[in-house]
């Protein structure tokens, strides 16, 4: 008798909003796919990041899509796995990248060089390997983190492509978007990047 009861109202509970609970994920809000800020069901654009949010309801499917393909990915490389090499660093530095990789269920192993001992205690460089087919997950998550890490999402890249051309009246400088002739000065007269 009490095994039913129990097993109904198991049943009761729905996996999305499960998620949403464990998350913060309401589905009567918005939130930006970019910086996950989470905006009134009437805003429409990101203050911060400027672009088009999504809803609760959509977050929610992300979450659950991301969740169930972490749950499907093995923590075990076995001697079979091809391994590929992401980067290469200090152990203190690739230690941190395996363990952020690890958060996302990716495995990853060290690997020094000829001349290293394996501890990185010679001081040489180590080498971050994932398996083949977690490279293109594993390339997005260390992505994101030089992202968060350097601030690169709170910078203006509007003047990114510009090129200075030493010749030119008059040439843009791709840092800040000043304007300025390169005959006067090889410095950009507003953020003191140097082209000489």
């Amino acid at each position: 008798m009490f095994g039913k009861f129990f097993t109904k109202r198991a049943k009761q509970y729905d996996t999305a909003a499960v998620l949403a609970v464990s998350h913060g994920v309401s589905t009567e809000m918005n939130y930006c796919p970019v910086c996950g800020d989470e905006y009134r069901a009437d805003r429409t654009q990101c203050a911060s990041c400027d672009r088009k949010l999504i809803s609760g309801t959509e977050k929610l499917a992300q979450i659950q899509e991301k969740e169930q393909l972490l749950s499907g990915r093995s923590m075990e490389i076995s001697i079979d796995d091809e391994l590929v090499t992401l980067r290469k660093g200090p152990l203190k530095d690739v230690k941190q990248l395996q363990k952020l990789l690890a958060q996302e269920r990716i495995p990853a192993v060290l690997a020094g060089d000829e001349q290293s001992c394996g501890r990185g205690c010679s001081g040489s460089e180590m080498y971050l390997q994932v398996r083949k087919n977690d490279v293109d997950a594993a390339m997005a998550v260390l992505s994101q983190d030089f992202i968060k890490s350097t601030a690169l999402s709170s910078h203006d890249m509007t003047h990114i492509d510009s090129v200075y051309v030493q010749g030119a009246e008059s040439t843009v400088c791709p840092a800040c978007g000043c304007q300025f002739s390169p005959y006067v000065e090889e410095n950009c007269p507003e953020c003191g990047l140097c082209f000489g």
